[in-house]
């Protein structure tokens, strides 16, 4: 008996405890892995999967259960997304069970197990660390294999080249950049999360901007963190440049998440916005509203991009016996500036 995560033996030690031969030993966990009860991890071996909730699936076999991944599920934008969803997918019936990566690789497996394990008719999944190369993919596969139609939202993993629903983040960037340039500032600073593929296309956006204005940047200006850094590493570096002999005169921000904890510093030091700093940030969260700063802001269709997943994943499960339709196709939302009061021109 093995119990669910544990793992089973290799194929030298079932081949003498079974009598079999390797053939017939890797025939046998093959089909095992594509029936959900076994998963691989690769260089670990073989596991066993969590099957502890597959006689309920078999009972309740005529609903229809939609899993949805993300990051984050109970704090920034991630319940309006989720909620958006939910929207369309209990109109048609729908049940929607939620799960949290909080961005880490091993966590995202886990939740690629159980979607496995369950059989869920369908999958809405919010990539974790999608700037790296995911040692997931596996699991994808065997999703697909399985015939479980998945979206990706908010970004995606590239080689899988999945249906998609995105924001264009690199204009977003652009955008962020362009109106503080618009604004005469020529000092600008940009903190980006560089383990997300967002980040990295909003850093792409800044220095496009600055490329198209013909406006040199110094490598000192670009700020990288990751999602294990995040809470401290960006203000010991904003501190730096505020107290240096070159202070910056605005700050571009990978979400309004960072805003608020760059706020922190910025009053530490008695520096007031924007009349000593002009701070721009992402996603048009309610955090963009929530201290004294009112927060310029990209927005970010949080809710549009919610239903518009439950609406694809539909599709997909709908039609998933048929032709891909070319008609249906990835969604990519375009970014939209909210000026508020953190920004003045110089």
């Amino acid at each position: 008996m093995y119990r669910a995560s544990s793992k089973i033996g290799s194929e030298s030690e079932l081949m003498k405890r079974f009598q079999l031969s390797r053939h017939t030993i890797r025939k046998a966990i093959d089909d095992l892995v594509y029936e959900g009860w076994i998963y691989k991890k690769q260089g670990a071996g073989s596991f066993c999967a969590d099957r502890s909730l597959s006689k309920l699936n078999e009972k309740t076999s005529t609903n229809k259960n939609i899993a949805v991944i993300m990051t984050y599920f109970n704090d920034y934008i991630f319940p309006t997304i989720i909620r958006g969803a939910e929207s369309y997918l209990s109109s048609y019936g729908y049940n929607v069970s939620v799960f949290s990566t909080n961005n880490d690789l091993e966590q995202e497996r886990r939740c690629l197990e159980k979607v496995i394990s369950q059989k869920f008719d369908g999958l809405i999944v919010e990539p974790t660390k999608s700037a790296f190369p995911n040692p997931n993919i596996s699991s994808y596969l065997n999703i697909e294999r399985l015939g479980i139609p998945y979206v990706m939202v908010h970004a995606y993993y590239e080689e899988l080249a999945p249906f998609h629903i995105v924001l264009n983040d690199e204009l977003g960037g652009y955008i962020q950049t362009k109106h503080l340039i618009d604004c005469n500032h020529r000092n600008i600073i940009g903190f980006f999360k560089n383990d997300d593929v967002q980040g990295m296309n909003r850093m792409k956006g800044f220095i496009k901007a600055h490329r198209e204005k013909g406006l040199s940047l110094h490598p000192s200006h670009i700020i990288t963190y990751t999602t294990e850094t995040k809470k401290e590493y960006p203000l010991q570096e904003l501190r730096k440049k505020l107290m240096g002999s070159n202070r910056p005169t605005a700050i571009v921000c990978y979400n309004d998440e960072l805003v608020i904890l760059l706020l922190d510093v910025i009053r530490e030091l008695k520096l007031k916005v924007p009349d000593n700093i002009s701070i721009v940030g992402y996603d048009n969260s309610m955090l963009s509203v929530a201290s004294e700063v009112k927060v310029t802001t990209i927005h970010h269709p949080q809710d549009a991009m919610g239903y518009a997943a439950g609406e694809a994943i539909h599709h997909l499960i709908e039609h998933k016996h048929e032709p891909k339709s070319e008609s249906f196709d990835s969604v990519v939302f375009e970014p939209e500036l909210v000026i508020r009061k953190s920004t003045k021109s110089l």
